[in-house]
C-alpha cells in the first residue's frame, strides 16, 4: 500500500472504524476479551504449519527454534493471560487516610482505546502478537503494523487475523516507512514500538505532537560478565549457555542477545576454545549446513554486518569465523578478541553473528566498563561471588540483570520486560502488559455521615493546630485530637464560633 489517496483514505477509515467499535463498549467485557485472546490462541494452534513456513521464508529459522522462541511464547502469554484476566480487571480496594473516613477508595483499570502497535523483524510472530493480547485483555481496540522486513509474516498476519477475530476492533496494515509514517501522523491514545533506537526516537517525536503515551522497546549492546570458575563443569555450562544466548536467538538479531563478552585476561584463551568447540558442536564445522541456526533478515543489514569487518584492526581482531556468503545471506558465528573500543562494532549495537571479547585486568572492572556506555537492555553476568553480585546490582543500571543465566527473563510473565535509557521505557509481558494498555483510573465514594469541619475557613488556631498533627496520627489518635483541642479551646475562652467545629 502507497501513501496515495487511498491509503489515507484507508487509514483514517481503519482508524474511524476502531475508534466507533471503542465508543460502543464492547471492547470492555470481559467475555469480549477473552473471546479475542482464545481466538488468537486458536490460530497459533490452527495455523502452526504456516507460522513455521513464513519464518522459514523471511529468516531461515529452524521450527524448534520458532516453536521455542515465537509459536511457544505466544501460547504460554495467552493462558496466563486467560487464567488471570478477571483478577486484573477486577477493582482494587485502596487504603485510604483515616483523615478521610469513612470515605472509600479504588483504583478501577480503563481501556486506553484505540492503540498502535509497531512489531519488529527479527521475531516477526511473538513480537507482534504479544502486545496485542496485553491491549486486547486491556479492552482496547489495535492496528498492528508489522515489520515489511520481513514479508511472509507481515502477509500471514494480514491475512490470518481477521479470519479469527473481531475485524471491527483488531485491524493488521502492511507497508514500508511510509506507511509507518502515515500512521504516525493519526492521533492514537497509546502507541507501542519495538525495534531500534534511531526508529524510537522518530516514533517518540511524532507521538509527542498529540502528546500519545509511548511504550519503546529498544535494543542496546548487552554486555555478559564472565567471571572465573573453579569447577570446570560450571564454566562448561556458562559457555553453553553463552553460545545460545548469542548465536541461538535469530543467530544475535535480538534485542537481548548476548553483544559482547567481559573477561579476564588470563582467562581469554581457554574462553575461546571452549566457545570454538561449543560452536562447532551446536553448529557444526558448517553452520549454513546445519539448518540450525538463521540468516541475516535482507541485504541491507549482511551490508551493515560487512561493514563492521572492514575496519583492519578489527579484522585482525577475528579469532575465528569471518566467513561471508552474500548469496545465501548468511554469515557464520564470529569471534574477536579485543577489537578496537573505538571502533563501530564496540559503539553500536551489533545485531548479528559477531561476538567481540574484551578483556580486562580484573573482573571488577567490568563495572566501570558498562558504566561507560549507554545502559543495556540486559546485563549477563556468570559468578558465584556474592559480593560481586551486589555490587553490579547496585552500581550499573539496565533493563534487567540475569546472573549465570541468558535470555530467560523474555519468557517470565510474572516479571516486568523493558529497557531503560537509550535500551527503552516501559514494560510489558503478563499482568505488565495489562497495566501498560490500561490506566489506572482512581474511583472515590464519599458520604454525608461525618463532616471534617476543620477542612473550611475561617481559618484559626484551633485548625491549623489540628492538621499539624492530624496527618501523623491513627483514627484513635485524631478522634482524642479533635476532642482534646475542641475542649481545650473551651477551656481558653475560645468560642464554639471562632473553633467553627
Amino acid at each position: 500500500m502507497n501513501t496515495t489517496m487511498e491509503a489515507i483514505t484507508e487509514v483514517e477509515e481503519t482508524l474511524s472504524e476502531l475508534r466507533q467499535t471503542f465508543k460502543s463498549g464492547r471492547t470492555r467485557s470481559v467475555a469480549w476479551r477473552k473471546n479475542q485472546v482464545s481466538a488468537l490462541l486458536q490460530l497459533i494452534h490452527d495455523q502452526e504449519d504456516e507460522i513455521f513456513k513464513a519464518l522459514y521464508e523471511d529468516l531461515g529459522k529452524h521450527p524448534v527454534e520458532v516453536y521455542r522462541d515465537e509459536i511457544g511464547i505466544v501460547k504460554k502469554t495467552i493462558n496466563y493471560t486467560l487464567s488471570n484476566l478477571e483478577k486484573w480487571v477486577a477493582p482494587k480496594k485502596s487504603r485510604l487516610p483515616l483523615l478521610l473516613f469513612p470515605t472509600s477508595g479504588e483504583v478501577l483499570p480503563e481501556p486506553l482505546g484505540v492503540v498502535l502497535i509497531f512489531a519488529s523483524w527479527n521475531f516477526p510472530i511473538a513480537l507482534g502478537l504479544d502486545p496485542v493480547i496485553g491491549a486486547i485483555s486491556a479492552g482496547n481496540t489495535v492496528v498492528l503494523k508489522p515489520s515489511e522486513q520481513a514479508p511472509a509474516c507481515s502477509s500471514f498476519l494480514a491475512n490470518t487475523i481477521p479470519q479469527y477475530m473481531d475485524s471491527k476492533a483488531v485491524r493488521v496494515i502492511e507497508g514500508g516507512a511510509e506507511i509507518s509514517e502515515l500512521l504516525l501522523q493519526q492521533k492514537w491514545d497509546k502507541i507501542f514500538f519495538t525495534g531500534s533506537p534511531q526508529v524510537g526516537r522518530i516514533v517518540m517525536s511524532a507521538a509527542a505532537k498529540n502528546l500519545t503515551p509511548v511504550t519503546l522497546e529498544l535494543g542496546g549492546k548487552c554486555p555478559t560478565i564472565l567471571d572465573s570458575f573453579s569447577n570446570p563443569s560450571d564454566l562448561k555450562v556458562a559457555i553453553k549457555r553463552i553460545v545460545g544466548g548469542k548465536w541461538g536467538p535469530c543467530n544475535g538479531q535480538a534485542c537481548i542477545g548476548v553483544d559482547y563478552i567481559l573477561i579476564e585476561e588470563k582467562l581469554a584463551s581457554t574462553l575461546i576454545e571452549l566457545l570454538k568447540k561449543t560452536v562447532k558442536r551446536f553448529y557444526s564445522d558448517s553452520p549454513k549446513d546445519s539448518k540450525c541456526i538463521a540468516r541475516v533478515i535482507n541485504r541491507g543489514h549482511f551490508e551493515r554486518l560487512r561493514n563492521l569487518l572492514k575496519d583492519p584492526l578489527v579484522a585482525a581482531s577475528i579469532v575465528h569465523g569471518g566467513s561471508l556468503d552474500e548469496e545465501n545471506l548468511f554469515i557464520e558465528p564470529t569471534i574477536l578478541l579485543d577489537p578496537p573500543l573505538d571502533a563501530a562494532i564496540m559503539t553500536e549495537e551489533i545485531f548479528g553473528p559477531l561476538l567481540p571479547i574484551i578483556t580486562l585486568k580484573s573482573i571488577q572492572e567490568s563495572i566501570e566498563f558498562i558504566n561507560s556506555r549507554p545502559k543495556p537492555l540486559a546485563i549477563y553476568a556468570f559468578t558465584k561471588d556474592e559480593e560481586f553480585r551486589q555490587r553490579i546490582l547496585l552500581e550499573t543500571s539496565s533493563g534487567s540483570v540475569i546472573f549465570n543465566d541468558v535470555l530467560i527473563q523474555f519468557i517470565c510473565d510474572a516479571l516486568p520486560f523493558g529497557g531503560v535509557g537509550q535500551s527503552g521505557f516501559g514494560r510489558y509481558h503478563g499482568k505488565y502488559s495489562f497495566d501498560t494498555f490500561s490506566h489506572e483510573k482512581v474511583v472515590m465514594r464519599g458520604n454525608f455521615i461525618v463532616e471534617l469541619e476543620p477542612r473550611y475557613p475561617p481559618w484559626n488556631d484551633f485548625k491549623m493546630n489540628f492538621f499539624r498533627l492530624a496527618y501523623n496520627l491513627d483514627y484513635l489518635g485524631l478522634l482524642l485530637l479533635f476532642l482534646g483541642l475542641k475542649r481545650s479551646n473551651r477551656l481558653t475562652g475560645v468560642s464554639q464560633k471562632q473553633c467553627n467545629t
